[in-house]
């Protein structure tokens, strides 16, 4: 690999050239997304009016204009939507360019292959099922002995095992799924060992010649396994991240020295976060109007409480139980308050503070939906981050969907092989 600076990037930094292609759409994506920063990161479902509506009226006005079932057709297309703002914004026409990747998943019939059967899928949701089968059938061939990393019951690593006919070991934490994952394996006589482990501890120590696989590991989990799969020279490492804005306290970091060294960088809070994992598209009919039901009287006590308090600002609340929602809207609020350290008065027109709700709901979900333009975005410009990484630890890195996001919106796969011989450079050390 080339020790030469990609086009574009920072002086002063001496590592392997990563691909040219990752590296260049991380800076695209990092300066695409710091231009509109004030559109996205401010959470309208707390501000009355986004700022940004001043400096652009007739984006808001085109918002404030689509009907609601053009709101329930462009919630699932941000692309859609990105061209029709892009008359009044026009960078936005270039979502279509930053999130596109390539099609990682083999055909159906080498998916259905890799999926284990029905009948051998105890305790797996279908929908689980039929992940880990796209998953695996994405990373074929495999050649190495696999570890299921953060396994829990070891859907994932029955999946691997019963398709490349070799041992699978899986890390997890939690002693009770360890015990029914193991008992599962016996049962269908899987090659299968799942191990109780703390992939967070220092002391951890990695096989060798082993290739590391997680499905969904969240946050720090999956980006602990980039740490330490690079670090221990592992031959393979294939992730598919999810919970981004599960970290520890702190700013978040990037991974690469790159992204690190470049002074543009996009240095986002955890709230931010959330953003790239904000989606219900798998959700059944029932849970989003639960969802929706429950905004509706979040905002309709966001205005109460203004009121009441006399204090313009937003008082978060915490999660409830679904059950509150068949109390009604005043129970919700007398919650609300008492959560909040404070008393409803007598003679509140719970009507009308509910109809407020719902009013504001209709604004709050069209500025989201501009919002949530900038999710995919958001989600790449840390998955390509951890592409440089790789890359700059001496991998060869695919990243891709292996899966429609109908299957799970969180489809997207980063598969490194370990292609050069040299130790991994000093960043990568613990």
């Amino acid at each position: 690999m080339p020790g030469c600076l990609p086009p574009g990037a920072p002086s002063g930094v001496s590592v392997q050239q990563p691909a040219e292609s990752h590296y260049s759409r991380w800076q695209m994506l990092n300066d695409w997304l710091v231009q509109h920063q004030p559109i996205w990161q401010p959470a309208p479902f707390t501000q009355r009016r986004p700022g940004w509506i001043q400096s652009y009226p007739g984006l808001a006005h085109m918002l404030a204009e689509l009907t609601d079932a053009e709101c329930d057709a462009l919630a699932d297309a941000p692309g859609a939507l990105a061209e029709r703002a892009s008359r009044h914004l026009p960078e936005l026409a270039l979502y279509d360019r930053l999130t596109s990747l390539p099609d990682l998943s083999p055909g159906l019939a080498e998916v259905r292959a890799a999926t284990l059967p029905e009948a051998r899928a105890t305790d797996m949701p279908g929908r689980k099922r039929e992940q880990a089968g796209a998953f695996v059938a994405a990373l074929q061939p495999l050649k190495h002995a696999t570890l299921d990393w953060c396994c829990g019951k070891g859907h994932l690593s029955r999946t691997l095992a019963a398709s490349s006919r070799q041992p699978s070991e899986g890390y997890e934490w939690n002693p009770e799924l360890v015990a029914s994952g193991n008992r599962l394996a016996a049962r269908f006589g899987d090659g299968v060992q799942i191990r109780r482990q703390d992939v967070m501890a220092q002391s951890l120590r990695l096989p060798d010649q082993v290739h590391v696989a997680a499905l969904h590991a969240c946050g720090d989990l999956h980006r602990q396994l980039l740490r330490r799969g690079a670090a221990a020279a592992l031959p393979r490492l294939s992730v598919s991240p999810c919970c981004y804005h599960k970290i520890s306290d702190g700013p978040y970091e990037v991974l690469s020295e790159f992204a690190r060294a470049y002074d543009n960088r996009l240095k986002p809070h955890r709230d931010d976060l959330r953003l790239a994992v904000r989606e219900t598209v798998t959700a059944p009919a029932g849970v989003r109007a639960q969802a929706t039901t429950l905004s509706q009287w979040r905002l309709g006590f966001d205005g109460l409480q203004r009121a009441v308090r006399g204090a313009d600002h937003y008082l978060p609340l915490p999660s409830c139980s679904p059950r509150l929602i068949h109390k009604g809207f005043p129970a919700f609020c007398h919650w609300a308050a008492e959560k909040k350290q404070f008393r409803l008065p007598d003679n509140i027109d719970f009507d009308y503070w509910l109809a407020h709700g719902m009013q504001r709901h209709a604004e709050v979900r069209r500025y989201e939906l501009l919002r949530h333009v900038f999710r995919r975005p958001l989600e790449l410009w840390m998955v390509l981050d951890y592409a440089v990484f790789l890359e700059e630890q001496g991998y060869r890195v695919r990243l891709g969907h292996f899966c429609a996001r109908t299957l799970t919106p969180r489809n997207l796969l980063l598969d490194a092989v370990r292609v050069c011989g040299t130790p991994p450079t000093q960043h990568s050390r613990l």
